[in-house]
């Protein structure tokens, strides 16, 4: 039985974009985790995605600063965005089953992520998913505001044309989690297995698998 009472029919999903709709924070993280490593910044890779999964990039920076005791170069965004798209436009490849799920959903959809514009179109163009969403992408840089602050989600809402309770939020992370729900939208929860402990507390469903995604629109009674 779900937990939201009396929700409102969905009428538009939106979707994060790094790890919901494009298999990336692997990736990203990766770059991320070798070009720090020239500063002297030791960090594993499964350690940076749970620190760093859903941030805004001042957060990662101000994060990898205070480890390292000093100021990162003025260039470092520049320069870890060039390198990670170099690598995005070699590897990117989709979430597996996104593409089958897209087709399964007869709803509006749109993407809402806290990366920048440039960021989130190279992503799914890459990809191949950018036909779907063009015209329909917003990005926290557009209006000053990140996860897990509702506005992002509300902003996409609104210029979709639709209230906040007839919304699904699809994410990974848990500041995406937590920005959902305090848009009061519907959230369903992409993680992986042993992520499930995590995403406990904000009682939400989650699931494991893109192709379980268009069962899970339905069942909203």
């Amino acid at each position: 039985m779900s937990i939201y009472k009396k929700e409102m029919r969905t009428e538009l999903v939106i979707f994060d974009c790094d790890g919901v709709l494009v298999d990336s924070e692997a990736l990203g993280n990766r770059v991320l985790v070798e070009f720090v490593a020239e500063f002297g910044l030791a960090l594993e890779l499964e350690e940076a995605v749970l620190l760093f999964k859903g941030c805004k990039m001042a957060d990662c920076v101000a994060v990898m600063e205070q480890r390292l005791g000093r100021n990162m170069p003025l260039d470092f965004v520049t320069q870890l965005r060039a390198r990670t798209a170099e690598v995005f436009e070699r590897e990117l490849r989709p979430v597996d089953g996104i593409e089958a799920a897209l087709d399964k959903i007869d709803l509006p959809i749109c993407v809402a992520s806290s990366g920048p514009l440039e960021k989130i179109k190279l992503a799914l163009r890459v990809t191949n998913l950018l036909p779907r969403f063009e015209g329909h992408i917003f990005s926290s840089y557009e209006i000053g505001s990140w996860k897990p602050a509702p506005d992002l989600f509300l902003y996409a809402a609104k210029h979709m044309g639709f209230e906040a309770p007839s919304c699904t939020v699809v994410e990974d992370s848990i500041l995406g989690v937590r920005a959902g729900v305090a848009a009061g939208m519907r959230v369903l929860g992409y993680i992986a297995q042993s992520e499930r402990d995590l995403f406990e507390t904000f009682k939400v469903p989650v699931f494991h698998s893109m192709y379980q995604l268009p069962s899970l629109m339905s069942q909203q009674e």
